[in-house]
């Protein structure tokens, strides 16, 4: 006989009243509602602030305190708050906003594909449960979860003791500036809103972040960028078989091969804890675009490496600059390796009392032991978050598995199911619930 599962089992009597009445007022339309109002919205990284005026407008809206943060004139974060008596511990319900494409032609073509389907695009579109447009899923149905879930709360009149609080972060795309657009700033990625939101006050004792994967996550890997320059000679074609020939070009292509063949042996070397951590070459440049005649002296590429949290950006680059003079030394090529960006992986204790309360309210759901997922490769503002020291859980919905069409990368991050939508909002609102009414002591607050 199949177990029957029981959200809010566990809970004490007072609470799982609480957060029934919460999650009677979760709605599957609103949800709906919230998550094509995201979608609509072009948000690009470094763009993002009509979302967040919009955010910010939702909830005041629903009678919510919230407010718009700006970063500059194009780029902002939106946070509210429901404030609680202020004798417990606060808890930060955290989504990033931005997409890394931009659903523009001009941008994303050809890399994203040869053209730009609908679900590439800042339109939503309703196919029965399912919601289709540009971050439909990530992030902005889970984006749309948090807000749902404290509006959830919200509407229950629950006597919180501690503040619940939904930020929303510009910037959470591993991302630089996007060229060509008219930014005045090269950092409008890799977190910069958290840290924003951070630094100007908006703080908790605890942080949920809202990303895809229905597992719950206390640790995840952080990544660390190189540019490689590979030389050779700049010569003509028509002068190849009289003079010295090293094209860096067919160099770098033998480069590129040979780190993708080691950063297998890297990943297994470094899989510990929840994490798995990768690497990519993710594009190779140089020569002119104008003609085919000539050799540039050198050819760049871009690697990112994952980081396990027990990793750091300098121990990862000894071992990068290990393997590339192996390789370097076996095409007799002259090789260079910059570290350009570094952001550390970050871990939170699994024992602290968001962890144990989250886990809880999976077990619940699922009618069955949590299973740690423990080949982990993505990293998310939780890395700010643990970072600056808030203990963090990173909780989400699982990618859309049985929908009427196939399911490729791009199509996962832009389709959203709303009755896992559902699912995921009453999660949020049993843990919101769980720990926002306790006393500081009880969640291990001196």
């Amino acid at each position: 006989m199949t177990a029957i599962a029981d959200p809010l089992a566990g809970l004490d009597e007072q609470r799982r009243d609480w957060a029934g009445q919460a999650c009677a007022a979760v709605d599957y339309e609103r949800l709906r509602e919230l998550v094509t109002g995201l979608v609509d919205i072009a948000s690009p990284t470094g763009d993002e602030a009509p979302l967040a005026r919009h955010i910010t407008g939702a909830f005041a809206g629903a009678g919510i305190e919230a407010h718009t943060m700006e970063l500059d004139d194009r780029q902002a974060n939106s946070w509210a708050r429901v404030a609680g008596n202020g004798t417990g511990p606060d808890l930060m319900l955290y989504a990033p906003i931005d997409t890394v494409t931009s659903g523009n032609v001009e941008e994303d073509l050809p890399w994203a594909g040869d053209s730009l389907r609908p679900d590439m695009t800042a339109r939503a579109e309703v196919d029965g449960d399912y919601v289709t447009g540009l971050g439909a899923s990530n992030p902005k149905g889970h984006a749309a979860c948090v807000m749902a879930a404290v509006e959830a709360v919200h509407a229950a009149g629950i006597p919180l003791t501690g503040d619940l609080i939904a930020a929303f972060g510009a910037g959470g795309m591993p991302t630089n500036a996007r060229p060509g657009v008219g930014g005045t700033r090269r950092n409008t990625g890799q977190g910069v809103g958290c840290s924003f939101l951070l630094e100007q006050g908006v703080w908790a004792d605890f942080a949920l972040i809202a990303k895809p994967g229905w597992t719950v996550s206390w640790e995840e890997v952080g990544l660390t960028w190189f540019e490689i320059v590979v030389h050779g000679s700049h010569t003509y074609v028509g002068s190849r078989h009289r003079l010295p020939y090293r094209n860096p070009v067919a160099l770098a292509g033998a480069m590129a091969a040979r780190l993708e063949q080691w950063f297998p042996e890297y990943s297994r070397a470094h899989q510990d804890g929840l994490v798995c951590p990768q690497g990519m070459v993710a594009n190779i440049r140089g020569g002119w675009q104008r003609t085919a005649s000539f050799t540039p002296e050198q050819v760049r590429m871009m690697v990112d490496l994952r980081l396990s949290p027990r990793t750091t950006p300098t121990a990862a680059k000894r071992e990068l600059l290990d393997a590339v003079r192996v390789i370097a030394a076996d095409l007799d090529a002259r090789i260079d390796v910059a570290q350009i960006l570094a952001i550390p992986g970050e871990s939170s204790d699994p024992r602290m009392w968001l962890c144990r309360s989250a886990v809880a309210a999976w077990e619940a759901s699922e009618c069955r032991p949590h299973h740690d997922v423990r080949d982990a490769s993505g990293a998310t503002d939780a890395n700010i978050l643990r970072g600056r020291g808030i203990p963090t859980v990173r909780v989400g919905m699982p990618k859309v598995a049985d929908a009427p069409f196939e399911v490729d990368f791009a199509r996962g991050m832009n389709t959203v199911d709303i009755r896992a939508a559902e699912q995921f909002t009453r999660y949020l609102v049993r843990v919101a619930v769980d720990t926002a009414t306790r006393t500081l002591e009880e969640v291990g607050i001196d």
